[in-house]
């Protein structure tokens, strides 16, 4: 990771601008789940992970409780992470199909992934301003992320908060035109990562066949592709919401 990348996720772990959120996760790590007793909780808010060359960015919601919460790593040690490891894995991604902590070798190819709140929440619901809290975090990513093509936004607050962004940034004059879907693809401005839309791997999704391995798995082979496209291709599109017919 670059030196500006090192200092940022170093920023985030101390961060304490939202207590509510800095109160639960301390309070998830003292107490932990039964499980989990014998093991140190990370109890932080949880820096990104990922290649900083990447080309491919993932924003997820939010660190799990006894999840990331737990092991400090996104979306590791939990059932959300556990499919989206080895989907990863099976498409190139991923040097191994399982993450189970910060120390377990597993490396990113071409994925960076993070997230709109660092913070495990209760209910897995972070208030609207403790995501504005954390969104500058998420803009200085993109900004040291040079390479990046395509951002994939998995669930709709993910989805959400990555259009308020480029909202405020001035990059689009509104929301309206981007309608979340599963494995849509948008076009948002010109010289801009391409964004994909998807349903969050939560259990709740991944139990009720709402989100399936496979569907999941067409997701990224999508962000390949669109990373592959010719670099002309990024700066030639106007403005527009474009879900891909495939």
């Amino acid at each position: 990771m670059n030196r500006a990348l090192e200092i940022l996720e170093d920023e985030i772990v101390k961060c304490r601008l939202c207590p509510r959120l800095r109160d639960y996760c301390a309070q998830v790590a003292a107490v932990k789940r039964r499980a989990y007793r014998d093991q140190e909780y990370w109890g932080r808010p949880v820096p990104a992970f990922g290649d900083p060359q990447a080309r491919i960015l993932i924003l997820g919601l939010a660190p799990g409780a006894h999840g990331s919460n737990r092991t400090g790593r996104m979306f590791t040690g939990d059932r959300s992470g556990d499919m989206l490891y080895r989907v990863l894995h099976q498409a190139g991604f991923a040097s191994q199909p399982v993450s189970q902590s910060r120390g377990d070798g597993l490396t990113l190819r071409d994925v960076f992934i993070t997230a709109a709140a660092r913070c495990a929440p209760p209910g897995n619901k972070p208030a609207p301003q403790e995501i504005r809290n954390c969104r500058p975090f998420l803009e200085r990513e993109l900004d040291l992320i040079n390479n990046l093509k395509v951002v994939v936004a998995l669930g709709k607050i993910a989805f959400d908060t990555y259009l308020d962004l480029l909202k405020s940034r001035g990059a689009i004059r509104s929301r309206a035109p981007f309608v979340f879907g599963h494995d849509r693809e948008f076009v948002t401005a010109p010289g801009l990562p391409v964004l994909i839309s998807s349903y969050h791997p939560s259990q709740q999704n991944t139990s009720t066949g709402k989100l399936t391995e496979k569907m999941l798995r067409d997701v990224f082979r999508r962000a390949r592709r669109v990373a592959d496209r010719p670099v002309a291709f990024f700066g030639s599109r106007p403005e527009a919401a474009s879900p891909d017919p495939t």
